[in-house]
């Protein structure tokens, strides 16, 4: 989702001025997704899951974008597949992301972040000699992150493949200059609290809920929605409407706020930007992110 306006599911901020520590400090890896790295005779493949937002609350404005606390979960059943497929190449070299400029490209922008943080030269014959496929399964425009995971799964493959000396918190504090999901997505938690700019990520252990997902052929741009709650709804926060929320797990949460807009701050907000939404709203369904995805449990 991310935390203000603009960019693929929320946006970038200069690295240089996020806080240094993008989680609690906590590393319990039994709450992690398994990494999903695989290894054939045709190169390296990694999954990059969606997520929903089980609850999105905006908490302020600061210096032009929107900080916000949210519960995050991953959905083990929809996924992009990014994969390193040995290939001659001049330059770095994208498949399966047709229509969306290279300078745009989450992945790209990437692979650009590692080669200047690190400087490691291991990464540039790397990608002389292979090229990233994507194979697209998560909606675009759909509040489920599929720009910011395929960005962060590359991160953690590239990682993995060029033996980088970078750890997961100082990749997190990369990722977080290509877009505000990018922590979630590095960290691998399959459930967190997300918070402040997005950069605040602290793993929440639950088991993963069972979800159905229903995506409308309507896409939400991110900053749209958070331009429109700025102009329409900014003045009615309530910090108090929601204190614990992030202690409960999702599966109560979902059962006792059962309002999609009170979980989610932004859905009023996309109604305005899109009112067709209103048309594919159904009772007992929830709204992720800024949108369109409506999501249940199952």
């Amino acid at each position: 989702m991310g935390g203000f306006e603009g960019g693929d599911e929320g946006g970038y901020w200069d690295v240089d001025t996020l806080p240094i520590s993008t989680n609690n400090g906590n590393e319990d890896k039994s709450i992690r997704m398994q990494s999903c790295i695989e290894k054939t005779d045709t190169g390296y493949s990694i999954k990059a899951h969606a997520k929903v937002n089980i609850f999105l609350k905006i908490t302020g404005h600061e210096n032009g974008y929107h900080t916000l606390l949210s519960r995050f979960m991953y959905i083990e059943d929809l996924y992009d597949t990014i994969a390193f497929v040995p290939c001659e190449c001049d330059t770095f070299t994208i498949e399966g992301c047709e229509g969306i400029p290279l300078e745009s490209n989450t992945i790209y922008k990437a692979y650009k972040a590692l080669n200047d943080y690190t400087g490691d030269l291991d990464i540039l014959n790397f990608f002389y000699k292979h090229k990233v496929v994507v194979t697209k399964r998560i909606p675009s425009q759909a509040g489920l992150g599929g720009g910011s995971s395929d960005a962060a799964a590359f991160m953690r493959l590239v990682k993995e493949v060029c033996n980088l000396l970078i750890s997961t918190k100082e990749l997190a504090k990369l990722g977080s200059a290509i877009g505000a999901d990018l922590p979630f997505f590095i960290y691998n938690y399959t459930s967190a609290n997300v918070s402040g700019f997005g950069e605040i990520v602290e793993p929440f252990e639950e088991e993963p809920l069972s979800l159905e997902l229903y995506t409308p052929d309507i896409g939400c741009d991110t900053g749209l929605v958070y331009k429109t709650f700025k102009e329409h709804l900014l003045s009615d926060i309530s910090l108090a409407s929601f204190i614990g929320w992030d202690k409960l797990d999702s599966k109560t949460l979902l059962e006792r706020i059962a309002d999609p807009m009170m979980l989610n701050d932004l859905y009023k907000a996309a109604l305005i930007a899109y009112p067709e939404l209103q048309n594919e709203a159904k009772e007992g369904w929830f709204f992720s992110g800024s949108g369109s995805t409506f999501f249940r449990l199952r």
